[in-house]
C-alpha cells in the first residue's frame, strides 16, 4: 500500500537538504529564523507537517515506528539528496527512531541535529505511560481546548529570552499548538510514550550535533550530554538562556551552532 507523503513547506537549492522536524506542539511553521537562514545560505530546506498535522495524514498507528516511516517516505519523495535531519523535541525522537532501523531508511542521512530531546520516553512503565497520557488529556476531556492549554504550558518552555523574543516566541507556539487537533495531539502522545532508543546511540554512524537550552526542564542539558556521550561523533553545546523553544527564543545563537555544524560537514 502506497503510504501518503507528509505535507511540507520547501524551499532552496543545493547539496544538502535539511528536514526540519518539529515537536508535539509545533507544526512547519515554527522555524521562522531557521527557514530563512539557512535558504539564504545555499542549503535546500524542508519542513514537515507530522502525521497527524497540518494537511499531513494521520499515520497508520499511533507509534514512533509508524512516523518514521513517513519520515522516509517524505525523503524519498525530496531525493535524491542528502539529508541533515533536524529535529527539535518529539521531531528528534522521530529522527532517531529512522536511524536506529539502519539501512535502507538511513543511506542517504549525511548528520542530525537533535534539539531539547532525549532518546527515550520517561520509564518503561505501562502504569506511568499512562499516567502521563492521562494528565495532557485531562485539560482537554474536561472541556479545554489546546489553545487554552498552551497558553498555560508555552511560558515555562522560554526560559530567560530577550522581551522582544519572549512575545514572537509565545505567539507563534501557541498558534501552533492552538491549531492542532485533540485527536492528533492524542495520537502524538500515544506514539511519544513508546519510544526507546537509548541502546541505538552507540550506533549512530553520522556526525550529530545536540543543541540544548540552560533553562529547558523538558529535555534537561544534563540528559542532552549524556547523549553526547553516548555518541560515536557528537557535538554538544548548551545555549545560556535558552528553554526549550530555543530555536524560536534564541534563533541568532542557535543558527550560529547549525551553520557552524553544517560547514563541518
Amino acid at each position: 500500500m502506497t503510504r501518503p507523503v507528509p505535507a511540507c513547506r520547501i524551499a532552496g537549492d543545493g547539496p544538502l537538504t535539511l528536514v526540519l522536524l518539529h515537536g508535539i506542539g509545533g507544526n512547519r511553521h515554527v522555524w521562522p529564523a531557521q527557514f530563512e537562514t539557512f535558504v539564504a545560505a545555499g542549503y535546500r530546506v524542508a519542513a514537515w507537517d507530522m502525521p497527524g498535522y497540518g494537511e499531513s495524514a494521520m499515520p497508520a498507528e499511533p507509534t514512533m515506528a509508524a512516523l518514521a516511516e513517513r519520515l522516509r517516505t517524505l525523503l524519498d519523495a525530496l531525493g535524491p539528496s542528502r539529508f541533515v535531519l533536524v529535529g527539535h523535541s518529539m521531531g528528534g525522537m522521530v529522527a532517531q527512531e529512522l536511524m536506529a532501523r539502519g539501512v535502507p531508511f538511513t543511506r542517504d542521512i549525511a548528520a542530525l541535529i537533535l534539539c531539547g530531546t532525549s532518546p527515550a520516553f520517561g520509564k518503561p512503565d505501562g502504569d506511568f505511560q499512562r499516567e502521563f497520557v492521562r494528565q495532557r488529556t485531562a485539560p482537554l476531556d474536561a472541556g479545554k481546548t489546546l489553545r487554552e492549554m498552551a497558553e498555560a504550558i508555552v511560558p515555562g518552555m522560554l526560559g530567560e529570552p530577550s522581551a522582544t523574543a519572549r512575545a514572537s516566541a509565545h505567539t507563534l507556539a501557541v498558534d501552533a499548538m492552538g491549531a492542532l487537533t485533540p485527536a492528533a495531539y492524542r495520537t502524538a502522545l500515544q506514539a511519544l510514550v513508546g519510544f526507546e532508543q537509548r541502546a541505538a546511540l552507540a550506533r549512530l554512524a553520522v556526525p550529530v550535533l545536540l543543541i540544548a537550552g540552560e533553562h529547558d526542564t523538558n529535555a534537561p542539558a544534563k540528559v542532552m550530554a549524556r547523549m553526547a556521550d553516548a555518541i560515536p561523533e557528537a557535538r554538544y553545546v548548551c545555549l545560556p538562556g535558552a528553554g526549550h523553544l530555543m530555536n524560536l527564543t534564541h534563533p541568532a545563537e542557535f543558527n550560529a551552532e547549525v551553520r557552524a555544524f553544517l560547514e563541518s560537514l
